[in-house]
């Protein structure tokens, strides 16, 4: 016989202010199996708690119904807590009465009858429940981390200083990422290589981890603590063990004039190329795509004056498979492409650059030693213009067709004009700066005196408005634009006009996703489990994000998630085994007819099929195909319970029978 529980919480106002709790309670107590039904101000609580163990034992409770918050909150708290008790974790439900009820409506009535009917589903389903036993797992001691930015830098050097082994797979020939290409950083004027050059040469030369550049993750499957990865390793053409850098290769290359990524193609590199003088590693590669020697087998005049011998023409791609215990993702950012911001001339004249692009003119590394020169004629600019959210913040018009940008905030944009700005106005006194801009967002530690250290001593001229056009004419750049606060229109002959593109996901981000079966929102960005409680781990168990892939964010925050990834890493590494989810699919093998349409939806790669022998009622045996579950690789998600055409899977903790009781309950 079922001895019921049912206790009915209050959460402050949250829920009392809208359900009337007492009477929920009182219903309670007349359902069948109830033998005890009480209501408490914060049943989450230490005091919440010990009702609860307390009641358990003195009315010999079989299941528990907490009425209560969502289960994402509190659920595992109240399992621990009947748990101590003597009952089963899974002889717990939980009815959602604050976020299903008191936060949809301020109808006290109306609250108060649907809080009554969740609870009675509750009940129902909790009498049918069976106690459930977790299996467990082994946790393999290493890590992997996708991505070589500062964020993916940040978090392997964290994991690695716990003596975990750490893999960090970067898709180009260094790491460093985008804080690399950087001049300066916000709001400090700190010299971004001189930040972040350390870092890399830390990363490389810690014996616990190690560096796939040029590389790429190719397939991933199985679950948390045991993940199995193939990851494809580019080939360079180049044997990394015997390459110095020496670049006596990429002098004597006579492909000069290839298009220089780094730089963002304001300047040409040779086809054999080391991507920036602190690349880590400092490896030379070779561009298959321009080769004279791979594509037309002439040329290898990079082989004859390699004193080392690393020059191998025959390199093919390689594939390696390793073993992790977690997985993060610190796949980073790109700006999205203003190409198709024609009002702006970015494809009409040259002079018109992203702010990645004026990043790398005013670099003492970059295309012009750090003098800032026109890229049409190598003159100095006397005046320019910086043209504020260009593809953020816009929304979709339907009667203009689709947004060419971003709806969110890129975060970062007005904070790096402000500082391309004041750098402009240090090396260049004279210089007239415009800044069109919607609103000015400073939201950080000195943000807003950075911001106004811009304006007040610089004499950067902030424009509240936008630019409507921009129009190359006899070597300017004519801005149109309107001033909203004067209410006039504005009209400025610039030398040069800087975009604040927005920026956007990697574009390896998505299929990364789909391997990793984690999810994303609309816009590409990695979602996270919660946004509040579990800010750096995925939906999916052992999959964590760090930076930039998560949402945009300045390097302090980036630096700051990837500690934290880094943290929930080694939590998770630290442990021997792990417990896997009791609530996990199970198919009724009598039922089966083997048509693998579940096999085709799980996402976690759980179920497989196994030919079987059954006896038959006339004593023969019949061999058939069945379904088969890994336990420790199901996730409990369900989606085979609902593909299944005969019934035949089912899921422990939310049988068909379980749900069908709480819908006749909803429906009494």
């Amino acid at each position: 016989m079922q001895r019921i529980g049912v206790f009915v919480c209050h959460c402050g106002t949250n829920i009392a202010a809208t359900v009337d709790v007492k009477a929920v309670a009182k219903a309670m107590e007349k359902e069948p199996g109830v033998v005890f039904s009480t209501d408490y101000t914060y049943m989450c609580s230490e005091a919440g708690q010990t009702l609860v163990q307390d009641s358990i034992k003195k009315y010999g409770l079989t299941g528990v119904v907490i009425c209560s918050c969502s289960p994402h909150m509190h659920e595992l708290t109240f399992q621990k807590a009947i748990a101590k008790a003597g009952l089963n974790p899974y002889m717990l439900e939980i009815a959602n009465i604050r976020e299903q009820c008191s936060w949809v409506t301020k109808d006290i009535k109306v609250a108060t009858e649907k809080a009554i009917v969740l609870a009675r589903a509750a009940v129902a389903k909790v009498v049918l429940n069976s106690p459930l036993t977790s299996g467990t797992t082994q946790v393999t001691k290493r890590a992997l981390v996708i991505g070589g930015g500062i964020a993916g830098m940040q978090t392997a050097l964290d994991i690695a200083e716990a003596g975990f082994k750490v893999d960090l797979v970067e898709k180009n020939p260094s790491i460093g990422g985008k804080m690399a290409q950087l001049d300066k950083t916000f709001p400090t004027l700190d010299c971004a290589s001189c930040i972040v050059t350390p870092k890399m040469v830390d990363v490389g030369q810690n014996e616990n981890i190690r560096i796939l550049s040029y590389s790429e993750v190719a397939e991933v499957s199985g679950f948390v603590g045991n993940f199995d990865v193939k990851i494809k390793r580019k080939a360079r053409y180049v044997d990394e063990d015997k390459c110095t850098g020496c670049g006596a290769c990429t002098e004597k290359c006579p492909m000069k004039k290839i298009p220089n990524e780094f730089n963002h193609n304001l300047n040409n590199r040779s086809c054999i190329y080391i991507p920036f003088a602190q690349a880590v590693p400092k490896v030379a590669t070779i561009d298959p795509r321009y080769c004279l020697m791979l594509n037309k087998g002439k040329c290898g005049i990079c082989s004859k004056v390699c004193q080392a011998g690393a020059i191998n023409y025959k390199a093919k791609d390689e594939y390696i498979e390793e073993k992790y215990g977690a997985i993060v993702v610190a796949t980073g950012y790109e700006q999205i492409k203003v190409d198709k911001y024609d009002e702006y001339a970015y494809s009409q004249s040259p002079d018109v650059v992203t702010s990645l692009e004026y990043e790398r003119l005013m670099n003492a590394a970059g295309p012009t030693n750090g003098h800032l020169l026109r890229p049409s004629d190598g003159k100095e600019p006397k005046k320019i213009v910086w043209i504020q959210c260009v593809g953020s913040r816009e929304t979709c018009d339907p009667t203009k067709g689709p947004a060419r940008g971003k709806p969110y905030c890129s975060k970062v944009c007005c904070m790096y004009t402000a500082k391309q700005a004041i750098l402009t106005k240090d090396h260049y006194p004279d210089t007239d700066l415009y800044v069109f801009y919607i609103d000015v967002r400073t939201p950080g530690k000195n943000f807003d005196e950075f911001y106004r250290r811009a304006v007040e001593q610089y004499n950067v001229h902030y424009i509240k408005g936008q630019v409507g056009k921009v129009t190359p004419e006899n070597g300017k750049l004519m801005v149109q634009g309107s001033d909203l606060l004067l209410g006039e229109q504005v009209h400025i002959e610039a030398d040069m006009v800087v975009l604040s593109a927005a920026i956007e996901p990697s574009p390896t981000a998505r299929p990364l996703a789909t391997m990793l079966t984690t999810q994303m929102d609309t816009n590409d960005f990695f979602t996270e489990a919660h946004p509040k409680l579990r800010p750096v781990e995925s939906a999916t168990a052992g999959i964590f994000l760090s930076g930039m892939c998560q949402g945009p964010k300045d390097i302090p925050e980036t630096v700051a998630q990837a500690s934290a990834a880094a943290a929930k890493v080694i939590g998770l590494l630290c442990k021997k085994e792990l417990t896997n989810n009791a609530c996990v699919a199970h198919p009724n093998e009598m039922m089966c007819n083997g048509c693998s349409q579940c096999q085709g939806v799980c996402p976690y790669g759980a179920i497989t099929y196994v030919e079987k022998e059954f006896r038959m009622p006339d004593r023969t045996t019949k061999v058939r195909r069945v379904a088969q579950v890994n336990e420790a690789v199901c996730q409990g998600c369900g989606a085979c319970t609902v593909t299944c055409p005969s019934g035949a899977m089912d899921l422990r903790g939310f049988s068909n029978q379980e749900i069908m009781a709480e819908v006749d309950a909803i429906c009494q």
